[in-house]
């Protein structure tokens, strides 16, 4: 019983969608695995919890809410910036078609400072992506928006 109480319990494997650029200038959202977890605590006597860091970095983290029926338009990121919803549904497409639908504990990177117009096709004239709430309630969002520059052709580089 000893033994099998001191065990680890198997590392967790999580995700975020990552919103990233390519080469051409086009967005794309990837889910991405977050996988390198290790057990630590992060202030002892606390127990050992789960944990995964990034690299240290300047970032400015700030508390949104949108308003009923917020609609984004087409538009890039500002910066590099997570997003985490804390309450309410929101949605997000890409220049590449691909949308997805995020709700609270859901996490996305948004990558898409390099963006070029779409040469054609149903969004031609349309860069970085689209986005807008779900339903008729406000989204309160967590943004953290990096210092770093923005890097093309990445996806899924937190891992």
């Amino acid at each position: 019983m000893v033994q099998a109480a001191d065990k680890a319990p198997p590392k967790p494997l999580r995700s975020y969608q990552h919103l990233w650029t390519d080469d051409n200038g086009v967005s794309h959202i990837a889910r991405c695995p977050v996988s390198n977890f290790f057990l630590k605590s992060m202030s002892p006597p606390a127990g050992p919890q789960w944990q995964d860091p990034m690299e240290p970095q300047t970032a400015t983290v700030m508390m949104t809410v949108q308003p009923q029926h917020w609609n984004g338009a087409w538009h890039p990121d500002p910066k590099p910036q997570w997003i985490i919803p804390l309450k309410g549904r929101w949605w997000v497409r890409a220049m590449d078609g691909t949308r997805v639908e995020m709700g609270p504990g859901d996490i996305l990177f948004g990558e898409d400072q390099n963006v070029r117009p779409m040469e054609s096709g149903p969004y031609k004239g349309k860069k970085g992506h689209d986005a807008g709430n779900v339903g008729d309630d406000e989204v309160t969002l967590l943004v953290i928006q990096s210092a770093n520059p923005p890097e093309r052709n990445k996806p899924c580089r937190y891992h």
